[in-house]
Order: C-alpha cells, then structure tokens, then sequence
C-alpha cells in the first residue's frame, strides 16, 4: 500500500510540473516494481540514459547554446549533452550513414532542404509532440514545412536566418551595396578581396540572382554556372565556416562575401565595420532540432522542450544572433533580438524566401556535381 501511495504522489508531482517526464519515469517504474507491478516500459525507464548527443555548428551559435541551454538543462536535469561539431551538414550525414542508430542523436540541421536528406535517408524519429509542450509558442510558418514532408514530426525548428550580403564600410558605402546588390559579388574593383560560402545552393541561388531568375524556378542554368564561375574567378577565398567567415572579414582580407546574418550580427557587436544587405530573394534559412532515429525519445524530447523555453531560447537568440523560432504574436521577445537581421516581427514568415524542397531535391546531385568540377577549376 505505501509504493500505492507513493505512485499517487508521484503522479501528482508530475501533474504539477515538479519532476522531468524522465525522472517521473523512472520513480515511477521503481515504486512500481517494488510493488511488484510489471509493464513493459519499464525496463526502458529504469535503464536510465545519463548523457544525450549533439551535434552542430561550434563557434559561436553553439557556444550560446552550450552556455544558455545544455549547461542549465544538465544542472536541472543530472542528463550530460555530449557536444560535436561539423562544418558542412554533408559531413555530419555521412558519419550518421556508417555509424549505428544512436549514435548520434540530435543534430542542429539546416532545415526542409535538409530534412528531406534525413526521411529518404530514413533517419527520421517521431516525435511525441504532447512530450514538447513549448512547441505551441513555435511559428506555426516554421512548422508547416517540416509537417509537409512528414505529417509525424522528426524535427522541430529553433532559429533562423538569411544569407545576405556582408561588406566592409570602410570600402564600400551603403547607397553602393544597395544599389548594386548581387552584383556586388561581381564588381571587378574588389576582385581578389571578394568572398563566398564553398557550398552549391548558395552559388547556385546568388548566381540566379545575378542573371535575374527565380531560384526556386531556374530556367537558363548556363547563365548560373557562367555567373559561378566569375565569382569564382574573382574570390580571394570560399569560406566553409561561420568561424572563417568571421575572421576574414575582421581581418579585412575580403571586403564583401554573401554571409550568414547572425554572424555579421556579431560582428557588428563587436564594433567591426561591416554592413549588411538582405536584397530582394536573398536566401532564407531556418535551422532546426533533429531527433535521429534510435535516439533516446524522452530524454531528446525533454532537452528539446527544455531548449524551447521562453527564457532559454531568448538568451540563446540573443548570444547566437539569430531570431529564435518563437512567434512574436505569442511570446514578447527582447529589442536585441528585434534588432537583428532577418528578424519577421510577424511570425508569418512571408518577408523570407526559402528553397523550395523539393525543387532542390531534385536537381542537388546534378548540380552538386557540376558545383564541384566548377570549385576545382573546371
């Protein structure tokens, strides 16, 4: 009768939020069994999961993540986040396709165009969305994408931003950068301090920009891969890292690059002298959090509630400097974060452009490989 009475207590507990859905769990399975109850479940809850995997972009972004979300969520929690990094999402990708299910587990991932790699891959997990209660204050616009290609949900969307067009004030003034856009990529005065993302869908999509096509809809890929090439030729360097981005506009050996937004944001806090232009179609991103299948669900959904807390993705908004996917319609978010670049007061999403899924789906091994004679000299 007395572990009767204390299930009752538990149950209570966590009906009023002082216990972890994990710890429930697990208190629960044992007073249970003490009484000589058996269910299936658990064996699973009993067999307690001290440490949880992520993986993401370092630098910056995933310093305030650490320092903002993993560190309170282990001290709250007793559950330890195992931290890696990557570069380029392609890189994680591989390691997932000849590592074991669990190996790794959660992944900051670059959204829809992204995610549809994970489903056919068949990585994706389900998420228990009753599991994620702060999923309600998330854009219903960020969502909808992902619900699109899987109806139950792998992943769910954390922040987001665009890439723009980064250039040095001390060189180029705003009234040029504005007027000139894309093209500014192409003026031949700033050949040789000219910079670019080392990625495909970026080339591709400012090349499309420069020849005054749709990106989601590219009708002459000739003139892409000719515009590519010219940007190419003028490059000082193709950056693969937010990291190197950064340090090669502070060290002004490039004066102008396309770049993340939160990362110039940064810059820009710094006191660098870098300006930052969104022009019309500039690529739009969101960045999501990725359970992979073979995760431990409960414990991946908890860090991911956990990460999704008003007060907790604010602070992270505000030290990786990318909006957080909170709706402002719902959650009121700082001035510092409605300051930052590509910020949607609306929630609606309507002032970005993203890349159409599954039109890039289609078309990424073809370019992909042109892309990649294109960046060794062909």
């Amino acid at each position: 009768m007395t572990n009767i009475k204390r299930l009752e207590r538990l149950s209570e507990r966590y009906r009023n939020g002082d216990i972890s859905r994990r710890n429930f769990l697990g208190l629960t399975a044992a007073a249970a069994a003490a009484t000589g109850l058996s269910m299936p479940w658990m064996g699973r809850a009993m067999a307690a999961v001290s440490e949880v995997r992520f993986d993401g972009w370092g630098g910056t972004v995933q310093d305030a993540i650490d320092k903002y979300a993993f560190q309170p969520y282990t001290k709250k929690t007793g559950i330890k986040v195992v931290q890696g990094t990557f570069g380029d999402e392609n890189e994680i990708i591989t390691k997932i396709k000849t590592a074991s299910p669990g190996d790794f587990q959660v992944v900051h991932s670059s959204g829809v165009n992204y995610y549809i790699k994970y489903v056919n891959a068949g990585f994706n997990s389900e998420i228990n969305e009753a599991n994620i209660p702060n999923m309600a204050n998330v854009s219903t616009a960020m969502i909808e994408p992902f619900r699109k290609i899987t109806p139950k949900l792998s992943a769910v969307p954390y922040d987001y931003g665009t890439t723009g067009i980064a250039y040095n004030t001390d060189v180029i003034s705003p009234e040029e950068a504005k007027e000139q856009g894309p093209m500014l990529l192409l003026n031949k005065k700033y050949a040789g301090k000219i910079g670019g993302y080392a990625d495909m869908t970026t080339r591709v999509w400012y090349a499309a920009l420069q020849t005054g096509q749709d990106p989601n809809d590219i009708k002459d890929m000739d003139a892409v891969w000719a515009k590519v090439r010219e940007v190419r030729d003028m490059a000082k360097k193709f950056w693969s890292s937010g990291a190197e981005l950064m340090d090669l506009l502070s060290k002004g050996e490039i004066v102008v690059t396309d770049a993340w937004s939160g990362r110039v944001a940064s810059l820009q806090q710094q006191g660098r002298p870098i300006g930052y232009l969104d022009p019309p179609k500039s690529y739009g991103w969101m960045e999501d959090m990725l359970i992979l299948k073979g995760s431990p669900m409960a414990e991946c959904e908890e860090l991911v509630n956990f990460m999704l807390d008003p007060t907790t993705s604010i602070a992270v908004a505000e030290g990786q400097s990318y909006p957080p996917s909170l709706d402002p319609t719902k959650v009121k978010l700082t001035e510092k974060i409605e300051k930052l670049p590509a910020f949607d007061p609306t929630g609606k999403m309507e002032s970005i452009t993203f890349a159409d899924p599954i039109y890039w789906a289609e078309n990424e091994d073809a370019w992909n490989k042109q892309w990649d004679r294109i960046s060794k000299g062909a």
